[in-house]
């Protein structure tokens, strides 16, 4: 209860900053976590996902929306409520086709990277509202670029309020973890506000906010309009599906729980249903969101509901006060939670035992800094996806040799000159056969021979970790084999299996190979090449 209460002291205001993005009246903002986050809670898997209003969704219906209806009108709310609703159907098509396995495509090493870049993407954008500027970009690095011009413009008293309230709030993070400190911070600065007028004095605050319930009804537009939303919405849907699912991975990763992404898009659907049928806008899993509920102490959606009780409170009977609360209070509690979510000591370890997945988380935050949340999520995924090929392009390649103590088969990465046995060379090929690593596999297995200190008469190919053979390396492997025989050189599969056989059997590799020489045991492989170079012609 402590936790929801100090996320609802958090968040309140900073969903009703999310709907001036939307160009949506303040109080709707209020609305996205009343319905859609209680349908996310009793729908979704994640314990500590929190959704609802984010700046990148919101950015991305709003710019889609502007030009069909004035921000702000009738129509234009309409057409928000719209494409919440079709959020919910397509998500819901989401869930019916499973495509939660879409988070797999985002490492941990991703993750910590693209948590690190929205901490700083955040932390930049709050530092004008704590300075008592405004920034007129709402990218990172461009953010960053007007700061340096425009400190020098900052409010002496804003700023001496951000720094009292930043300092508050990180030495109760550090002695007070589980008590509700930026509750206090918040009703501190709208005691603040009200008894020393404040606004006199040029701090901003929030200024007079709507009350009341939402009331619930279909929106309704016609097939046309209908037909030009969906774009709009499908950009949105891909940025919901990615950015809640890395999020609540990573928080999961962070907490050893497990996560159904699958159900976790199920709730993402019953929130946007929720959402339109009440007269607001899309929501989303939040990261900066989230990162305020976990240092909060929330370990379940429990906080959550206590938030969304909380936030019904506020529509009916304190929408008062809020209007005396400094923004400059409001951006340092959001500031100090963005830094909380730049884990430096994870970075660090991954540096220690992988450089080179350190610069992929590194350019990553980057990436979400510098172009924005949305494309950080497509980069971390692209990243992700290439650093996997990468490995599969230049696999692992050995030779099995046995040990000069034991005499046990042991593997050494292939190199010049090398041999299992006289005549016999045992070859491992550590990755599937596609179309960019057959090369590979067609120059090893030339080097082999053309090296090996005595005749090669047999070759046996430990298949073991190939599952797969695509069109392209089928025709490779067909070729290495065809010419192999024109020497007179005997090839044998071994641990060959159930699916590398049926590509084999496919791409006619076994006709040109022989069915007899494919195996499902290696030893038998080796004991089948042993026997063949015994009964080798003399001349051989």
């Amino acid at each position: 209860m402590l936790a929801g209460f100090s996320l609802a002291s958090m968040n309140i205001a900073q969903v009703m900053g999310y709907a001036r993005i939307a160009g949506m009246p303040a109080i709707s903002g209020l609305y996205t976590v009343l319905l859609p986050l209680v349908a996310f809670a009793i729908f979704g898997s994640s314990r500590h996902l929190v959704v609802a209003a984010d700046s990148a969704t919101a950015a991305i219906f709003s710019s889609g929306l502007a030009g069909m209806a004035p921000a702000g009108s009738a129509p234009y709310m309409a057409l928000v409520s719209v494409v919440a609703l079709l959020n919910a159907c397509f998500l819901l098509v989401a869930r019916l086709c499973r495509l939660g396995f879409l988070a797999d495509f985002l490492s941990r090493t991703v993750l910590v990277g693209f948590l690190a870049g929205v901490g700083v993407q955040v932390s930049i954008s709050m530092v004008f509202d704590m300075l008592g500027l405004v920034s007129n970009s709402r990218n990172g690095a461009l953010q960053l670029f007007e700061l340096g011009h425009l400190w020098p413009h900052a409010h002496g008293l804003t700023l001496v309020l951000s720094v009292a309230a930043c300092v508050v709030l990180l030495a109760g993070q550090k002695l007070l973890p589980h008590w509700p400190v930026a509750l206090l911070v918040a009703a501190t600065g709208i005691a603040l506000g009200w008894g020393y007028a404040l606004p006199a004095h040029g701090v901003a605050v929030l200024g007079p906010v709507q009350g009341g319930l939402p009331s619930l009804r279909v929106p309704l537009v016609g097939w046309d309009t209908l037909l030009a939303l969906l774009p709009v919405s499908a950009s949105c849907v891909f940025v919901i599906i990615a950015q809640s699912a890395a999020t609540s991975r990573a928080y999961a990763y962070r907490f050893g729980e497990s996560v159904d992404e699958n159900k976790d898009i199920l709730g993402l659907s019953a929130a946007n249903a929720a959402a339109g049928l009440s007269g607001t806008f899309t929501v989303n899993g939040s990261p900066t969101q989230t990162a305020m509920a976990v240092q909060s102490g929330a370990t379940s959606q429990r906080a959550q509901l206590v938030f969304a009780a909380i936030t019904l409170c506020v529509l009916l009977f304190l929408t008062g006060p809020l209007q005396y609360l400094p923004r400059c209070i409001l951006a340092s509690v959001v500031f100090c939670v963005a830094v909380g979510m730049v884990d430096v000591a994870g970075l660090m370890r991954i540096r220690r035992e992988s450089p080179g997945e350190c610069t992929l988380a590194l350019v990553t935050a980057a990436t979400v800094v510098s172009i924005g949340v949305e494309q950080g999520i497509f980069i971390a995924i692209a990243l992700s996806l290439f650093r996997h090929v990468r490995h599969s392009y230049k696999p692992h390649t050995l030779v099995l040799r046995p040990d000069a103590a034991t005499g046990a088969m042991e593997a050494e990465p292939v190199r010049a000159g090398m041999q299992t046995e006289p005549g016999l060379v045992i070859y491992r090929f550590c990755a599937d056969l596609f179309y960019a690593n057959c090369t590979l596999f067609a120059e090893d297995i030339t080097l082999l021979v053309n090296s090996a200190p005595q005749p090669v008469h047999c070759l046996v190919v430990d298949c073991s970790a190939i599952t797969d053979i695509d069109y392209s390396a089928a025709a490779v492997v067909r070729d290495v084999l065809a010419r192999l025989q024109a020497r007179q050189v005997h090839v044998f599969f071994g641990r060959v299996a159930p699916y590398a056989l049926a590509d084999m059997e496919r791409h006619r590799i076994a006709l040109v190979l022989g069915r007899q020489n494919i195996y499902a045991q290696l030893h038998v492989a080796i004991a089948a090449a042993r026997a063949a170079y015994a009964q080798r012609p003399p001349t051989a």
